[in-house]
């Protein structure tokens, strides 16, 4: 391959892994490991599922973001008026200043058990390496290559589990082709669901996608591949799943947290495999505790008619906002408040399905997009993903309010 071939596709591929590191943070891994430890292989179908639908929004953020010279938000603005783009970005924000919290823990808990020491300081240390990141002149370049890196740590940690796990590779394929739902596995589903299929990832995609242009315009008319990410985002998730259902689900094993996953293993393959799967978590916390907080962020600054430049005063201060207000609440707390859980629950469930919708009206529209607008098998595959945010708001609507 041509290092000028190379280079197209590693540009073309950024912003999707950005996407998914972002994604893919301490509570997915928390996740994952017990749908394994709980349910063995027989949940991997899911994966496919949430996957299928990601790509499908992340390729329409990508096209929208390469297509219109103004943000998403600020297209929202125009067709449904600012009330509606306000109540997208602060939703937004508040619901990454909520989980932000469990970022920073993740963070404090990786490396502290990493070193034998208190979570606190790690939980302070990685909040001032994050904030210090935000002021680097060419920020989207810096948040690019450290993602990339965080995501081959992961990749190389959660790989490696899977060798070790030696896991049985019929029940693999019967977990991916014969969907079951076992009893009382519901709830894990719609988590899983909901966290892998981010409309919120899918919707910082297209900020990427025009920041990256805004850098580097002579890569407007190039090819954007975002689906790479989004396939990376399954593999690591499917990767985890297989490992605790081979290692933790013969045991009887169940898991709370991703350090209990790793706790797990170490009786079973010794420290190293412990360690490893550790750095892994870490990869995992450090990725949403950066990105998370630029998605909150910049969303903010750009309803509140700051812009959506990711390297602009208002952008690097709000998402500094977001940064240390997780660290306080890890540090005061040591845990993610319940309430702070339930309210962020509840943002998500009215804000989601809205800009699920905005993406999907936009990228249909020929006159916004061209012909660059859904083709029809995208219009139907997205009707199908719409219909399933909205089933998720409505189950978690009964699971918090009703019952």
């Amino acid at each position: 391959m041509e290092k000028s071939t190379f280079l197209r596709w590693f540009y073309a591929i950024g912003p999707g892994l950005i996407t998914a590191a972002v994604v893919f943070g301490p509570s997915k891994l928390t996740i994952t490991s017990k749908l394994g430890a709980l349910y063995g292989y027989d949940l991997l179908w899911i994966v496919t599922v949430a996957i299928f639908f990601m790509a499908v929004f992340t390729a329409m953020s990508t096209r929208i973001g390469a297509t219109t010279e103004i943000s998403i938000l600020q297209t929202v603005k125009q067709r449904w008026g600012k009330v509606a783009s306000f109540i997208v970005g602060i939703g937004v924000f508040l619901v990454a200043i909520s989980f932000q919290a469990g970022n920073s823990i993740g963070v404090g808990i990786a490396l502290g058990e990493l070193t034998g020491t208190s979570p606190k300081p790690w939980v302070l240390g990685c909040t001032t390496a994050g904030i210090v990141l935000l002021f680097f002149r060419k920020f989207y370049s810096v948040l690019e290559k450290t993602m990339i890196a965080l995501i081959l740590m992961m990749l190389f940690s959660f790989l490696t589990t899977f060798v070790l796990a030696k896991p049985d590779f019929g029940k693999i394929l019967t977990g991916f082709t014969v969907p079951s739902l076992p009893e009382g596995s519901l709830g894990l589903v719609i988590a899983f669901i909901a966290s892998c299929f981010s409309i919120v990832g899918a919707l910082y995609q297209s900020y990427l996608i025009q920041e990256r242009i805004r850098l580097k315009p002579e890569l407007k008319n190039s090819k954007n591949n975002s689906l790479t990410g989004t396939l990376l985002l399954g593999v690591m998730s499917a990767v985890v799943i297989i490992c605790a259902a081979a290692v933790l689900n013969p045991k009887g094993l169940t898991v709370n947290s991703g350090s209990d996953m790793a706790k797990a293993l170490e009786p079973i393959f010794g420290h190293n495999a412990s360690t490893l799967f550790l750095v892994g978590l870490f990869g995992a916390a450090f990725s949403s505790l950066v990105g998370n907080s630029s998605v909150g962020g910049l969303l903010l600054s750009d309803a509140l008619g700051f812009g959506s430049q990711m390297g602009s005063k208002p952008v690097r201060y709000l998402t500094a906002v977001v940064m240390v207000f997780g660290a306080t609440i890890a540090i005061v707390f040591g845990k993610l408040p319940l309430e702070l859980i339930v309210f962020a629950q509840s943002v998500t469930i009215f804000v989601v399905p809205f800009i699920g919708i905005a993406i999907y009206l936009i990228a249909n529209n020929r006159e916004i997009m061209g012909d660059q607008a859904n083709p029809g098998w995208v219009k139907i595959a997205g009707a199908a993903g719409l219909l399933l945010i909205i089933s998720l708001a409505l189950l978690n609507i009964n699971e918090l309010f009703l019952k």
